[in-house]
C-alpha cells in the first residue's frame, strides 16, 4: 500500500470544494500521512485567523484514521519536501508549486475542482 503525505492547502482547499479526501484516497488504495506541522497549521488559520474551511479540515481529520507524522521542527512544506526526498515512494498531495517542484515524487492533486488524480 502505497502512502500520500497531506499538505494544508491541499485539505483546506479540499474542504472548501466538497472534496471527500479521505475517502477518495481510501479508495485509491492509499494510506493517509499527516504531519504534525500540518495539523498546527490548520488550528493557527482555524483558530487565530478564523478560517472556517481550516475547522471544518480539522474536524474531517480527528474523525479519521490517519498516520500522525513527527517531522523535523519547522515550516510543514519544508518537512514534507524533506519526508519526500527521503521516502521516494511516497506521494505528495500539494497544490503549492515551490513544494511541487522542490521533488520528484508523484503528486495527487485536484483536476476539474472535483477529482484527485496522481500524477
Amino acid at each position: 500500500m502505497a502512502d500520500v503525505i497531506l499538505d494544508t492547502n491541499f485539505v483546506v482547499t479540499c474542504v472548501k470544494q466538497k472534496i471527500d479526501f479521505f475517502e477518495e484516497i481510501k479508495l485509491m488504495g492509499f494510506r493517509i500521512l499527516i504531519s504534525e506541522q500540518v495539523i498546527e497549521e490548520l488550528e493557527k488559520l482555524g483558530y487565530e485567523e478564523n478560517i472556517q474551511d481550516a475547522r471544518t479540515a480539522l474536524k474531517i481529520i480527528e474523525s479519521h484514521n490517519f498516520e500522525l507524522l513527527a517531522l523535523e521542527r519547522g515550516s510543514a512544506d519544508k518537512g514534507i519536501i524533506n519526508y519526500a526526498r527521503s521516502h521516494r515512494e511516497v506521494i505528495v498531495a500539494s497544490l503549492d508549486k515551490d513544494l511541487k517542484s522542490s521533488i520528484s515524487n508523484k503528486k495527487l492533486v485536484i483536476m476539474g475542482k472535483k477529482k484527485l488524480e496522481v500524477v
